[in-house]
């Protein structure tokens, strides 16, 4: 074998990172990076133009590719409450919660379809999805809407056809968090979160749906920061016994493994960005993700040189660094290769302008609700955003009122969580309140109960899952998304708008 030089190594290192970067046109560093070798970035809401949200992204990634026509363009757009390209207006597609209540995999796969022609268009190879963790505790503070429900065989059937739908237009699916992050109880980003189950629940469970992706061919699968002490003491992405023993060996998953982001604190504030990089490299991750805070060259550079070192050093095989960027450069012709279907002729298979919004409609709960006589009084209670998803609109206001002109919105946090005024200026109108996530959210509850102390014919619209009935009370809607598209049939129900159920 010829001998592996230091530019070799530079670019095979390259090979395996997915930064991200500030903007919505490509920065100078960001382009020569490319053309040295860099193999992948990922995009976030801060590149995606404000005017021309698609067009603006696939002018984006058509400037990476004159540099570097192999380039992955990688995006989070699981649909629901975690998207980027429509984050400043909500998804066109609920999330995975409410297909999963509907359980049709048709339509699931028709949704999958439907993202991965419009990522297609706009020049995306790779989408950060779909969600396989299953909703295992109703505590946990990242997954919950964002699974296909609480039955590892339900989730399992949506993951697949999933995959099946979007894969079809060459956007390779990134089936996450493996092996499971839907039983933790705290969010990586913040910490080390851990699942105390054991092997035999873990099979039964977290595993099954990853099993059906594998099946259903998946091209990339991300690993989750989170601890399983039934498998191994390190977190899944530093780990081989589960990232090659388990992933690779056991389920026989031949695609890319791709890190969720080093700089979230699971990785970044215990063995740090480039320590981490080192440690997932050598647990068997190919594909390593940087981009959820803000990248610059620097970073990228010291992940190189990290990176490098350790190939120097005997601490990382270059066999192994060999091996991923091989696998990265497979996805790439993978994604290059066949004929996507044009985005048109998708368009035309649908019965409305996108099966969103019939996953909505079929999705959404009606209980007690018959349509507003008036404008109503909406309060939104409202909690800061997620890391996951961010600050996507999600509440029922602006669809009602473009319903019901003279609609009054009045925004509640749990800083200012007092209705009682808003109450008394419009004593005379209906009342809904829009909530997000009752179940885990202690002051949302104590504004429902003054409300309805007052008002208890009051209307509560649920974007989130359930929790106990009795909280809702007599009338309510559960949409079980935080989707814009959820947010208008919702609206369309309380404005007696005709609705094909």
């Amino acid at each position: 074998m010829a001998a592996t030089t230091d530019r070799d190594l530079r670019r095979l290192a390259f090979g395996t990172l997915f930064p991200g970067f500030e903007g919505v046109h490509a920065p100078p560093w960001l382009l020569e990076l490319a053309d040295e070798g860099l193999r992948g970035v990922v995009l976030f809401e801060r590149n995606v133009s404000p005017a021309d949200p698609d067009g603006g992204v696939a002018a984006l990634t058509a400037r990476l590719r004159e540099v570097c026509p192999d380039v992955l363009v990688a995006v989070d757009e699981e649909g629901g409450d975690v998207t980027r390209l429509d984050h400043r207006r909500g998804s066109d597609v609920p999330g995975s919660a409410a297909l999963g209540v509907v359980d049709d995999p048709a339509l699931t796969r028709r949704v999958g379809a439907h993202l991965g022609a419009r990522l297609h268009a706009a020049g995306v190879t790779l989408n950060l999805a779909p969600v396989a963790d299953v909703d295992a505790d109703p505590r946990n503070p990242i997954i919950g809407i964002r699974s296909f429900g609480s039955s590892p065989e339900r989730v399992a059937r949506h993951v697949a056809a999933f995959v099946e739908g979007q894969q079809q237009h060459r956007v390779a699916a990134t089936v996450k968090h493996f092996p499971g992050h839907g039983a933790t109880t705290e969010d990586s980003h913040y910490t080390v979160p851990w699942v105390s189950a054991s092997r035999e629940v873990l099979d039964a469970r977290e595993l099954v749906p990853f099993r059906a992706a594998v099946a259903a061919g998946t091209q990339v699968v991300m690993t989750a920061h989170v601890r399983y002490p039934a498998l191994d003491e390190r977190p899944a992405t530093l780990s081989q016994p589960i990232v090659t023993d388990l992933l690779r060996r056991e389920l026989g998953f031949a695609g890319v493994v791709m890190s969720d982001g080093l700089d979230m604190h699971a990785i970044s504030r215990t063995v740090g960005q480039a320590e981490g990089a080192v440690q997932a490299l050598a647990a068997g991750v190919d594909a390593l993700c940087i981009g959820g805070d803000s990248t610059g060259p620097e970073m990228v550079e010291l992940l190189v040189g990290a990176i490098t070192g350790a190939v120097t050093s005997g601490r990382l095989s270059v066999d192994r660094l060999r091996d991923a960027s091989a696998r990265v450069d497979a996805l790439a012709a993978w994604c290059r290769g066949g004929d996507a279907t044009p985005l048109e002729d998708v368009g035309a298979t649908f019965p409305d302008d996108a099966p969103g919004r019939e996953a909505a409609r079929r999705a959404v709960g009606a209980h007690g609700v018959t349509p507003l006589t008036a404008p109503a009084l909406v309060l939104e209670c409202h909690d800061e955003p997620g890391m996951a998803a961010g600050d996507v609109p999600w509440a029922i206001g602006a669809a009602l009122s473009a319903r019901m002109p003279g609609t009054v919105v009045v925004r509640l946090s749990s800083d200012e969580a007092d209705p009682r005024p808003s109450l008394a200026r419009d004593p005379d109108r209906p009342v809904v309140v829009s909530v997000r996530g009752l179940r885990r959210r202690p002051w949302q509850r104590d504004v429902l109960a003054a409300v309805r102390a007052l008002r208890p014919d009051v209307v509560v619209v649920e974007h989130d899952l359930p929790g106990d009935p009795g909280l809702l009370g007599a009338h309510y809607l559960l949409t079980y998304s935080g989707s814009r598209v959820s947010a208008e049939v919702a609206a369309d129900l309380l404005a007696g708008v005709p609705v094909d159920r």
